[in-house]
């Protein structure tokens, strides 16, 4: 080949590089900003509740017992809920910041409660340890999630 030729080439290989450092700079930049998150109008907190929701008598629920400005809450598990503080939660700890936005599953299987961690970032305690797997709760057992103490009642 001609010096010209690979001249050209060696060019070519040198404006390639370029083009992908500047995509890669270009692209940790975004990730370094992050998501835009749209900003919403101010809207006025809906009004609290004085008693806890209404619950079932049959089944199981969790009861709030910490934090103290959510203690007695009852909420009803019917085959499977999510706890965690995402908009698409079935139990919703909005109030809570070291909950995940989805910490943790219950599922009633058979008439038996089950608690599983997703994942979460602080993790799920159940009577102060720690859980790794799936594991199935009894009447009276104490869930922490974050800083939030859940109370299993049939």
């Amino acid at each position: 080949m001609s010096d010209a030729v690979l001249t050209v080439l060696k060019f070519c290989l040198l404006a390639l590089l370029y083009l992908f450092l500047a995509r890669v700079v270009w692209i940790v930049a975004r990730e370094l900003r992050g998501t835009p998150v749209p900003k919403a109008a101010p809207v006025a907190p809906p009004p609290r509740a004085a008693t806890p929701p209404p619950v079932s008598k049959r089944g199981w629920r969790v009861i709030v017992l910490e934090p103290e400005s959510e203690r007695g809450h009852a909420y009803q598990v019917d085959r499977d809920a999510t706890l965690g503080r995402g908009g698409g939660c079935t139990i919703p700890l909005t109030f809570d910041t070291f909950v995940s936005q989805v910490h943790a599953r219950l599922s009633d299987r058979d008439g038996q409660l089950w608690i599983e961690d997703t994942g979460s970032t602080n993790g799920t305690f159940v009577n102060g340890k720690r859980i790794e797997a799936a594991m199935r709760l009894r009447k009276g057992d104490k869930v922490k999630l974050g800083e939030t103490v859940l109370e299993a009642q049939r």
